[in-house]
């Protein structure tokens, strides 16, 4: 009799072997199974209705999941739910064509949605997109000359990078929407490239420039090495014109700087090994100057000032003929010590031809006589005033008598 609901079977099997399935309260013939047995035909029909539902419980199962699109499901529920339809198949196919417009209704509803979602997600796309062309459109429209192209460079990449990253993974633009912003994005990356490469050309231009120049310099700087310490000063003046040669790129630049640096080394070294020459002839000069700061000390105290500077002078005739010290701070550390001894001679020589000199004298001889003069008579007035007895008288007296006189001693009198 096959499978039943309740109490009623839902297919049946004649003696011919054609199988029938109840619908509603009409039985159809769904097929023969001439060749089996009752229950070996209601089982091939069986299957098949056991294979259509399954399909109808995959179907709930993926919308239930949420991870199948709304929209593939509904139209996966209509075409099973067409298959249901007079379907060589035995079982409740009613209830399986309920459960499938049940389906049908919940991802109508779900459809829905999900397009809003999606309409809302290709917004949000052009939206990203967008942003990312302005970003390329404001590279673009910068003055080259005032970019920092490695940086600039770096930015350009980062931002196709993202515009890739969209275009793979985001939400399917309109075709209208997406070949709009895929050619601004296009134009003003073409741009941003143009200029770079026009960048890089003209400094390849100022860098090759910059390489003969310095290259020039280097052959002259080269061109020194005869001439020893003495091409120190051409050397220097090449120096400031490679300075304003400008930059020749940091590899070639380093390299050519080592020319021409090794150039000046050259001339610097034999003014070095000139100097520590002349510092290892001055060892005895040295030695030879500071026996005559010892000769030379007790000048100082010498009394007698003619002896004094004879005795210099003939220090420093020796001094001279000794010649010149390297390094010269020890040269100016010997001078200096025995330029202390020269001002003190110098120094007493002043003061002894102050004291000698007639004019001096003159006015020192003519103020001495003025001072006695004054002192006799005031020793005068103060002898009237003592026989007097006027104490007033005699006070003043004194007190300008003691004045003339420490005057007097003051002038030498």
């Amino acid at each position: 009799m096959g499978a039943t609901s309740g109490s009623e079977p839902w297919g049946r099997v004649d003696d011919a072997g054609v199988v029938s399935v109840r619908d509603g309260d009409q039985w159809r013939v769904v097929g023969e199974y001439p060749d089996g047995t009752p229950a070996e035909a209601l089982g091939y029909f069986e299957r098949k209705f056991a294979d259509l539902a399954g399909e109808v419980a995959l179907l709930e199962a993926r919308h239930r999941g949420g991870g199948a699109s709304a929209s593939d499901l509904r139209e996966a529920a209509a075409t099973t739910r067409a298959k249901t339809v007079d379907a060589a198949a035995v079982g409740d196919l009613a209830g399986l064509q309920r459960r499938l417009d049940a389906l049908v209704d919940q991802l109508e509803e779900a459809a829905v949605a999900e397009s809003a979602a999606a309409r809302e997600a290709v917004d949000a796309a052009i939206a990203q997109r967008t942003a990312l062309v302005e970003q390329v459109e404001a590279l673009a429209e910068r003055d080259p000359a005032n970019v920092q192209w490695k940086q600039t460079t770096a930015q350009l990449s980062e931002l196709f990078e993202q515009w890739q990253v969209q275009q793979k993974d985001g939400p399917r633009l309109p075709k209208s929407a997406a070949q709009r912003l895929w050619k601004r994005f296009r134009d003003a990356r073409a741009v941003v490239e143009k200029q770079r490469r026009e960048f890089y050309a003209g400094l390849d231009e100022t860098h090759k420039a910059a390489r003969s120049r310095k290259s020039d310099l280097i052959d002259r700087a080269e061109a020194l090495a005869t001439k020893g310490e003495d091409g120190i000063a051409a050397y220097r003046d090449l120096l400031d014109a490679w300075k304003n040669a400008g930059r020749a790129g940091k590899k070639a630049d380093d390299a050519l700087w080592a020319r021409f640096k090794a150039a000046g080394d050259a001339l610097y070294g034999a003014r070095t090994e000139r100097e520590t020459a002349e510092v290892e002839a001055s060892r005895e000069k040295i030695d030879a100057k500071r026996a005559l700061l010892e000769e030379a000390a007790p000048i100082v105290d010498e009394r007698d000032l003619a002896k004094a500077r004879a005795a210099l002078t003939g220090i420093q005739r020796r001094w001279d003929e000794i010649g010149r010290i390297f390094p010269r701070d020890r040269e100016r550390a010997l001078d200096d010590e025995l330029r202390t001894i020269e001002q003190s001679v110098r120094t007493r020589e002043d003061a002894d031809w102050k004291r000698n000199n007639p004019e001096t004298k003159a006015r020192a001889n003519d103020m001495t006589r003025q001072l006695t003069e004054a002192i006799a008579k005031l020793e005068q007035e103060l002898a009237d005033a003592e026989s007097g007895g006027d104490d007033r008288a005699i006070a003043a007296a004194r007190e300008a008598l003691d004045a003339r006189r420490a005057w007097l001693r003051a002038v030498g009198g």
